[in-house]
């Protein structure tokens, strides 16, 4: 099973790419999956988790992920260095953060960073940077296909919203990826 667990604040959309991620791998990726939030009074800015699931056959067990493959922080003032004991032996942790050099010091195997919130900012004009750590574990994973994603984002985004989130996916996938567009 691949356990995801997502850090991030009230109003960045945490919940939303647990839930994008869950949908597309269910819907499009042959897969099971479960996508659940965790998170006391719903107030914008509070620290916020998120979780996702995923697995060939079905999945009963319902509990926070405490070991996670993949840990994705989509406010850097949220990561702390006990993260790396929540990882499994082949884990990553993603951060968005404009500074890499913060996170130098680590093992480079086990963190990335990306500046999502600029990307975010540039394409949908609010740094709203779920859709681009999307992006992010994407391109560090390959848990879902970038085609399986983007069909999934159409379940739950239209016009052109859906058109500037696939973009915010696809910069940073590609980006982190070396490709280019």
């Amino acid at each position: 099973m691949i356990e995801i667990r997502w850090h991030g604040r009230g109003g960045q959309g945490s919940f939303t790419a647990s839930k994008l991620l869950g949908a597309s791998a269910a819907l499009y990726g042959g897969k099971y999956a479960l996508a659940f939030p965790s998170f006391g009074p719903e107030r914008r800015g509070a620290p916020v988790l998120a979780f996702t699931k995923i697995d060939d056959k079905k999945i009963n067990d319902r509990s926070e992920i405490k070991k996670c493959d993949y840990i994705v922080v989509l406010d850097e003032t949220l990561f702390h260095e006990s993260f790396f004991n929540d990882l499994k032996d082949n884990g990553s942790i993603i951060v968005n953060s404009a500074d890499s050099k913060a996170y130098s010091s680590y093992d480079k195997t086990k963190i990335k960073t990306v500046d999502a919130t600029s990307i975010a900012l540039e394409i949908l004009g609010k740094p709203i940077t779920n859709t681009a750590m999307l992006g992010a574990l994407l391109a560090v994973s390959d848990i879902v296909r970038l085609d399986a994603l983007k069909k999934g984002m159409e379940s739950f985004m239209k016009g052109s919203l859906l058109e500037k989130n696939i973009e915010v996916v696809e910069r940073i996938f590609f980006r982190m990826k070396g490709e280019s567009l």
